[in-house]
């Protein structure tokens, strides 16, 4: 609970420091004009002031699910020597300085409201930590927030609470100084700091992978962080462990090439990670997939990633794409908007952007909510989100040439950065749109996605399509009509579409042969009934 009020206390002073630029709407919002933005959003920006990389993120707004307005990294390497000599590297620290000279030069451009100016483990420890940092808030007016260890490990949760659906399990984040291991449960229980970062491994072992694993062992052998829950997932956050699964998904060929809640089982990764300990990092197969700034600490990331899945005996990985920063902006939200389901308002968002009419997809949200109960198709709670962001979705291809509809779809859904949801989930929504373009005949060839879903799945999937494909035809893409049309049970397997008189002459040979189609994916007689 203290931890709390420290992390609180830290916001509050961090926001009432910082220097807002007082912009016209013009100048902080959208270009004028552009419809490819949320018009009532207002830049924000996280910079990362880690022990291996700098960076800024610039998002469009401070919201349950924020969009990356501009990215950008600059491995400058603070940490390299902290361990040996105390202090930050100078040759660094003038790189450092280069770059976020940019990065306030950019935020400016790009008309950021706020920046908030976070700095992690070689900042804290290093003599000269206090002069760099002072130099930092010197180049943006505005104060820099240097995390604890603690509370590194903190916002790492607060980061998977943001981008996972009900996590469970234990978060570890391993930045270039610093490892932290923290439990979340829907609450954020203890957390630990270890000296076990890339950059501060590699310099305390002297380069040897032998000794490196040593100290590894050694360290792990003192951490004491308890499972909070009865699921052993382990969410790996950080630069390096990310690479590590990008190779992973490269020399498995996954069909996704998506690391956010990339799943595998611990004991597999396990293996994986000490192979490539023992292997000449540039002849490994499927390396061209890491970026080469990130491959010289990929075997300290893997001789980390392996010790820790050991010692805490963990069933599953699951990667993270978000961490600290992302973490920090969720502390800032208010509670009603942290419960907020981040699959839900990222596919709502995107309907606004893409969709013909937002209203039309939330219809088909609330008809297709009726229809599975009428129809008695069951339901977990996971499939009804996927059903529902799959309705928030349906539309956003509609300016692609018909014969690229479906592929149009198909793609944004693959490669959009979602978060909170499995990629089993990702899979739902791509068969949807999918299907609610390509049809459903046994002709239609499945996409790749496919091989992540369940037959289950799949059959739900179509089912959602076929809705589709009748709902759009009556519709014509407006909304108005589809609250009006309803789905009746005339017996067990025996149900009606019924259509107001007033509106009849909307049916047809084609709607009709879209409600034939939707009677044979759901194994029952649907007729029509004009009411």
């Amino acid at each position: 609970m203290m931890l709390r009020r420290n992390l609180q206390t830290a916001n509050l002073a961090t926001s009432n420091g910082r220097r807002e630029r007082r912009k016209s709407d013009a100048g902080s919002g959208p270009e004028a004009g552009a419809q490819g933005r949320l018009s009532e959003r207002r830049p924000v920006a996280v910079v990362d002031i880690g022990s291996n990389s700098v960076r800024q993120v610039i998002y469009e707004g401070l919201t349950r699910s924020p969009a990356v307005l501009f990215n950008e990294k600059v491995l400058c390497g603070l940490g390299q020597g902290v361990a040996t000599t105390g202090r930050l590297n100078e040759q660094a620290v003038e790189r450092a300085i280069a770059a976020l000279h940019r990065f306030h030069a950019l935020g400016e451009q790009a008309g950021v409201t706020q920046t908030h100016i976070l700095a992690t483990a070689a900042a804290r420890e290093a003599a000269n930590g206090s002069l760099f940092i002072a130099r930092v808030e010197e180049i943006f007016g505005t104060s820099v927030m240097v995390l604890s260890g603690m509370m590194e490990a903190q916002y790492s949760a607060y980061g998977i609470k943001s981008g996972f659906h009900e996590p469970e399990g234990i978060v570890g984040d391993m930045g270039g100084g610093s490892l932290e291991l923290v439990g979340v449960n829907g609450q954020i229980e203890g957390g630990i700091t270890l000296p076990l970062g890339g950059l501060r491994l590699a310099e305390m072992a002297g380069g040897s992978l032998d000794k490196a694993r040593d100290i590894v062992k050694a360290e792990m052998a003192k951490a004491k962080v308890a499972w909070p829950g009865s699921q052993r997932n382990f969410y790996a956050v950080g630069g390096t462990w990310r690479s590590l699964v990008k190779l992973h998904i490269a020399r498995t060929h996954y069909p996704l090439m998506a690391v956010h809640d990339y799943h595998v089982p611990a004991k597999s990764f396990l293996a994986f990670c000490n192979r490539l300990v023992g292997e000449p990092i540039e002849s490994v197969t499927g390396i061209d997939a890491v970026s080469r700034n990130r491959r010289t600490l990929l075997p300290y990331g893997a001789l980390v990633m392996a010790q820790v899945l050991k010692t805490l005996k963990a069933d599953t990985v699951i990667a993270s794409s978000l961490g600290v920063r992302e973490g920090y902006l969720f502390s800032l939200l208010p509670p009603e908007e942290q419960a907020k389901d981040s699959l839900l308002e990222t596919a709502r968002d995107l309907s606004i952007l893409r969709a013909r009419s937002p209203r039309h997809a939330q219809e088909l949200a609330d008809w297709s909510t009726m229809a599975f109960a009428t129809l008695g198709i069951d339901e977990t709670p996971n499939e009804a989100r996927y059903r529902i962001a799959s309705c928030y979705l349906a539309d956003i291809a509609w300016r692609a040439h018909p014969d690229f509809r479906a592929q149009q779809s198909l793609s944004v859904i693959a490669n959009t950065g979602f978060v909170g949801i499995s990629h089993e989930g990702r899979a739902y929504l791509a068969l949807s749109n999918y299907h609610r373009y390509q049809g459903l005949g046994t002709k239609v060839k499945l996409p790749e996605i496919a091989s992540m879903a369940t037959p289950r799945v799949i059959t739900r999937a179509r089912l959602l399509a076929a809705i589709f494909r009748v709902l759009y035809l009556y519709s014509a893409s407006m909304p108005g009509v589809i609250p009006r049309l309803g789905l009746v049970a005339n017996d067990e397997n025996a149900f009606a579409l019924t259509v107001p008189t007033d509106i009849s002459d909307l049916c047809g040979e084609r709607p009709q042969e879209r409600l034939s189609q939707l009677a044979r994916e759901t194994g029952r007689e649907i007729t029509l009934q004009i009411v």
